[in-house]
């Protein structure tokens, strides 16, 4: 993308609308997508600690209330830019087999690791380490809910007898996710489809002993 304001015409046209967003009108869909394709170009551009909500105003074309008015930091506003692009490249399957819903997830999350998306949560992640704002929203708006979907997965394999009722899915979800994270930030060793299906296998046997 360039650094021209984003749909600058039909930006317009949607701030035009939210000025009478006091009368019942909602807010206008396309000023929302705007902020977030402009938020996601810059963060491409300059990373998130240069990022401001000034310049993803005037890139999207907008006013920084027209911002604030849907995000309260900088740090949410960057969360949600990212997960609306890329979530869905990332779905749990429904096959049956609790340990091949897990071993297809994750080899699509170890793709998407391998590409940008992984190379930007990467330095969201380092970003975090000195910005409250920016672990909070990493945490609520980013991490609950992939936990959450897993966590479905975890049940449904109990319910279906593939995994003890009194298995902690909070442990388990570490054990298979957390070498992920681990490779994708130390990058001691590749992010490989193989290394999900060995790690899911070596996982998954444990729960037997």
């Amino acid at each position: 993308m360039s650094s021209r304001k984003v749909s600058d015409t039909k930006t317009l046209h949607c701030e035009e609308e939210s000025s009478v967003k006091a009368l019942g009108r909602k807010r206008c869909p396309l000023t929302h997508q705007n902020i977030l394709c402009a938020t996601r170009t810059l963060l491409e551009e300059i990373g998130f600690a240069d990022l401001t909500i000034e310049g993803i105003a005037e890139r999207a074309g907008v006013g920084k209330t027209t911002i604030y008015r849907r995000w309260p930091n900088k740090a949410s506003l960057v969360l949600d830019a990212f997960i609306e692009a890329t979530i869905k490249e990332i779905p749990f399957p429904d096959t049956g087999s609790v340990q091949e819903d897990l071993r297809l997830q994750m080899r699509r999350l170890i793709k998407w690791m391998n590409g940008v998306e992984g190379h930007t949560i990467a330095k969201l992640i380092g970003g975090a380490q000195d910005d409250a704002e920016l672990a909070e929203a990493f945490r609520s708006r980013w991490l609950t809910g992939r936990r959450e979907e897993a966590r479905q997965i975890i049940q449904r394999g109990k319910e279906r007898g593939e995994i003890r009722a009194d298995l902690d899915p909070e442990v388990l979800l570490d054990a298979l996710y957390g070498p992920l994270y681990f490779r994708l930030l130390v990058g001691h060793a590749p992010l490989t489809p193989g290394y999900a299906d060995k790690l899911v296998s070596l996982v998954m046997r444990g729960l037997d002993s």
